[in-house]
């Protein structure tokens, strides 16, 4: 039996960001606490729901939704840890 996935952390997501977008803004918070018994919350008050306002030269002359897309691109192995909601600010 294999033991279960540590929640994702804010750090961890940020490092994430940091490797695959090289933002030039980021900004990583755990929300997970203003969502407790809300679906996907897991009872510690931590690693489900993220928000993340970022700048990146990658977003440059893509849609809204490519821009969220390589975020949520990035951040699919968190999907596994217990990441549940995202929420995405585009900044620039």
């Amino acid at each position: 039996m294999s033991a279960p996935l540590a929640a994702p952390t804010a750090d961890a997501l940020r490092a994430r960001l940091v490797d695959i977008l090289a933002p030039t803004q980021l900004e990583v918070i755990d929300e997970s606490a203003d969502h407790a018994g809300h679906v996907g919350a897991n009872g510690t008050g931590f690693g489900t729901h993220f928000r993340v306002r970022i700048a990146s030269a990658q977003f440059a002359g893509k849609t809204r939704v490519a821009q969220h897309r390589l975020v949520y691109d990035a951040l699919r192995p968190f999907l596994d840890q217990g990441l549940h909601a995202l929420a995405i600010d585009i900044t620039r």
